[in-house]
């Protein structure tokens, strides 16, 4: 007879490898991929190591699940900013905003999204997700073309930029070194946040002063 598997047995397998995810982004959120260790996940989920194994066939796939998961609530909030009522310069003002804003609040969190170096499965998704970003980015500077509050351009190759503006200029600020050496304050940090949305600004509209 041929075995299968209950609805109770597929349910405590949802929950087992919940608690893994769960448990890896406790990990990752306290001090990045590096210090993720297989055996602490397992301790933390409560499951052996080896049922983290059948749930993921490696250490990079469990990874690369926990950064798309990650990263995706990072884009959809950048989405829900862009889909705010103003003019296209507004809302991407509120996007970038928000990254920058979302970034500082969890340092060691957008630390190991945007800048750890990590695995070539997880560096895969990296790029996956800064496309996504890009994406939403193109979309409202095409937006802003046809309302005409920003000048022609080539919205691809604008909002590319845009993303490598934004996540380069949080590089150092989002170091561990740099955060464990010099904790921001509110004021350092709106302060850093607002150079950043005006510098990338200015640069979609073309302003100079």
């Amino acid at each position: 007879m041929a075995y299968r598997e209950t609805e109770k047995m597929r349910q405590r397998k949802a929950e087992a490898r919940n608690k893994i995810i769960e448990s890896t982004w406790e990990c990752v959120a306290e001090g990045g991929f590096r210090s993720a260790r297989v055996t602490r996940i397992a301790g933390l989920a409560g499951v052996a190591t080896g049922t983290l194994y059948r749930h993921f066939e490696s250490r990079e796939d469990l990874f690369a699940e926990i950064f798309r998961l990650a990263t995706q609530r990072e884009v959809d909030k950048v989405a829900e900013a862009l889909s705010v009522p103003g003019s296209a310069v507004e809302r991407l003002d509120s996007a970038l905003r928000k990254f920058a804003q979302r970034a500082l609040k969890g340092p060691m969190k957008a630390w190991a999204l945007i800048a750890e170096p990590v695995d070539p499965k997880v560096e895969e998704e990296r790029l996956v997700y800064r496309k996504a970003y890009a994406s939403l980015f193109e979309q409202a500077i095409r937006d802003g073309i046809a309302e005409g509050c920003l000048p022609e351009q080539n919205p691809r190759l604008s909002s590319t930029c845009l993303v490598g503006a934004i996540s380069e200029s949080l590089v150092g600020p989002l170091s561990p070194t740099q955060t464990a050496a010099a904790p921001g304050t509110d004021n350092h940090q709106d302060e850093l946040v607002n150079a950043i949305v005006c510098f990338c600004i200015r640069g979609l509209t073309d302003s100079r002063s």
